[in-house]
């Protein structure tokens, strides 16, 4: 799930900075410390999306730079249990296939693909063994996060599965649909 967070630190803006407006500097000096961070409370930090208040700054002796504690919002990513994500297909695997749902990517375990015996080929395509159902790289595909680790803070993992109704490649879906409407007539 995607979040606007508003938070509040103390800013450093070293002297180099000082040629440019105080919020600009700011900005940029916020934008490079919360570029890519990572933390289990709050996700993955996207960006800076606006500074609400700065109040004033204060110079360190010894140092040179600027202080400024600063309120600021941040756009957030935080992967929800449970939470149901659209994503492409980048790599398919002999143990499953990763999924770009945005900020980071998501693996499917081959046994959560498909509820049959899959199987791998050469030409890293994952078949169904009675269904024919196939998925290979660049597939839109619908999926279920069954977990969230944050133990390895830089790299946090996010498991998921395609093995429930109305989850899985967005091709197969539209088939399930089209089935369902013609039973119904």
């Amino acid at each position: 799930m995607y979040y606007q967070i508003e938070l509040k630190d103390y800013v450093r803006v070293p002297p180099s900075a000082f040629k440019s407006s105080s919020e600009e500097a700011i900005l940029e000096a916020l934008n490079e410390r919360f570029k890519s961070f990572v933390s289990k409370d709050i996700g993955i930090i996207l960006g800076v999306s606006e500074i609400t208040e700065v109040r004033e700054g204060v110079i360190i002796s010894g140092d040179g730079a600027a202080y400024f504690d600063t309120t600021f919002k941040v756009i957030a990513y935080k992967p929800e249990m449970q939470e149901i994500l659209l994503g492409k297909i980048n790599e398919i695997t002999d143990f499953g296939a990763f999924i770009s749902i945005g900020a980071l990517d998501g693996m499917i375990h081959v046994s959560q693909t498909m509820d049959d015996y899959v199987s791998f080929s050469k030409s890293k395509v994952l078949t169904g063994k009675q269904s024919k159902k196939s998925l290979k790289q660049g597939d839109d595909c619908r999926a279920r996060i069954i977990a969230i680790s944050f133990k390895d803070m830089k790299n946090p993992k996010v498991t998921l599965t395609m093995r429930q109704p109305w989850l899985g490649n967005l091709k197969w879906i539209k088939d399930d649909s089209k089935k369902l409407q013609k039973e119904k007539k």
